[in-house]
């Protein structure tokens, strides 16, 4: 009798505790991850005034939030919460030593309100912006000149609600160009993992002139004919992993860039030591993986594995030209398993888009040591088509152990090849003259390094947080 009593009052406790909280207006989250850096600090959005009703602006709320917060920066960090709901928002900056987390039921909007989405300078590597020549709408989440930066959730999401600038942008009523969803730039140590992004307005996600970046987990989805919606695009950046990622787009999956044409080759920052594994694309009109167009900064040094896509134009895209200077080398791709291709390789000399008139047609781009191995691909209208620039070849392209299934309606020639040297192995149909075949012996041919980058030696630590909220 004594022990059931002790247990009643426990229980009345532990309900009356609940009750006082309840009776407060508190909420109760307990939630882990895995991050680069866990934080001695915490908050919600609902402390700042946030309202997660998809009706109320929460710029002001998620501003002053992060300025609150970044006095943390040399005491451990801070952390903003966000809790379930609709959180709607036009652009705001992080700090540095900072993680925004989302809650698997929060949903970030994308404000439909230009006033507030700050208009910044044109990119110097580009002179000016893609869509218009002035400048450019900053990105929803943005950050400059900030090191370890979280960007995570538990499969939380943002709705960059991008039907909207879409249309606009078709119409050619846009002054600047397109936000982008996430962009941190002059940036190291930054990591975005474990949400969903939504219809963007533009690009999903731009590290540019940053290094020390990790994008795993991420599902992006947009409709197949969006304008421009690019799933993941390095920019001048260093040490980059990109993987375990979902995306559905009307653009490139993962667009790796350097700089356009002469503003790119004086600015002269490449994108190099880049991994990109275990991804998942569907894109009928663009690439799993483009390398360029403007990649005038220079790309060197990327290494994709475990890839598939379905229902995409090609697997891997090269894309330069005349005046873009720079170079792409050393490029290093294996596994990849495509489905209903409309080519599997296509590397382009003559893509024609310049930022104006003032580019040096002289400015030659170099592109050597392409490596392509270990591919399977069923359904494709066209094994490859191969064009480099008259006069300045793409050369040392290795292709080897790749088998390719051709659609029923495929081009009677699979492979089409001009301006570019090389050698394959084990290839099905039988590539162009220009790749000789070396014999079986030489199926393992074509490079794969074996060192890791240094970007794979990151360690993770798991973060454990109790929250308490309004």
């Amino acid at each position: 009798v004594t022990g059931i009593a002790t247990l009643l009052v426990l229980v009345a406790l532990i309900l009356g505790q609940k009750g006082a909280e309840a009776r407060k207006g508190r909420i109760l989250e307990s939630f882990e991850y895995i991050a680069m850096s866990c934080r001695a600090h915490s908050a919600s959005i609902t402390d700042f005034g946030g309202i997660g009703d998809g009706k109320t602006s929460n710029t002001k709320a998620f501003q002053d939030a992060v300025n609150h917060l970044s006095q943390y920066a040399n005491d451990g960090g801070a952390q903003l919460y966000v809790p379930a709901g609709q959180w709607l928002t036009g652009s705001f900056s992080l700090t540095s030593h900072f993680t925004l987390y989302l809650h698997k039921d929060a949903v970030l909007l994308a404000s439909q309100d230009m006033s507030e989405w700050p208009v910044l300078k044109a990119l110097p590597s580009y002179g000016r912006g893609r869509d218009a020549a002035g400048g450019r709408f900053a990105s929803l989440i943005f950050g400059t000149n900030l090191t370890d930066v979280v960007v995570t959730g538990a499969n939380g999401t943002i709705d960059g609600q991008g039907a909207f600038w879409w249309q606009n942008f078709h119409k050619g009523k846009l002054k600047y160009t397109r936000p982008y969803l996430i962009e941190f730039m002059y940036s190291d140590n930054i990591q975005i993992s474990n949400l969903t992004l939504l219809n963007s307005p533009s690009w999903n996600v731009h590290p540019v002139y940053s290094s020390n970046i990790l994008v795993q987990g991420i599902t992006i989805i947009a409709p197949i004919t969006s304008p421009n919606t690019d799933g993941i695009n390095p920019d001048s950046c260093t040490n980059v992993r990109i993987e375990d990622s979902y995306i559905v787009s009307g653009d490139d999956c993962i667009a790796v860039k350097s700089g356009w044409d002469e503003y790119g080759i004086s600015f002269g920052m490449p994108t190099k030591q880049l991994v990109i594994r275990r991804l998942t694309c569907i894109s009928p009109y663009s690439a799993a993986i483009a390398l360029g167009s403007e990649m005038s900064g220079g790309i060197e040094d990327v290494r994709a594995e475990d890839i598939t896509a379905i229902h995409t134009e090609s697997g891997v895209r090269i894309k330069t030209a005349r005046g873009r200077g720079g170079f792409v080398k050393d490029i290093y791709v294996k596994g990849m398993t495509l489905h209903t291709m409309k080519w599997v390789f296509w590397m382009t000399g003559n893509y024609k888009a310049h930022a104006d008139n003032h580019y040096d047609p002289n400015a030659l781009p170099v592109i050597q040591g392409i490596n392509y191995r270990d591919i399977k691909a069923d359904n494709v209208s066209m094994a490859a088509r191969l064009e480099g620039i008259e006069g300045d070849p793409f050369t040392q392209i290795c292709i080897s152990n790749v088998t390719i299934g051709m659609a029923a309606k495929a081009k009677k020639v699979p492979w089409t090849c001009t301006d570019v040297e090389g050698i394959s192995s084990g290839v099905s149909p039988r590539p162009c003259d220009q790749l000789p075949d070396q014999g079986p012996e030489k199926i393992t041919a074509c490079d794969f390094p074996a060192e890791p980058l240094s970007i794979d030696r990151v360690v993770l630590k798991s973060c454990t947080y109790r929250m308490k909220y309004t």
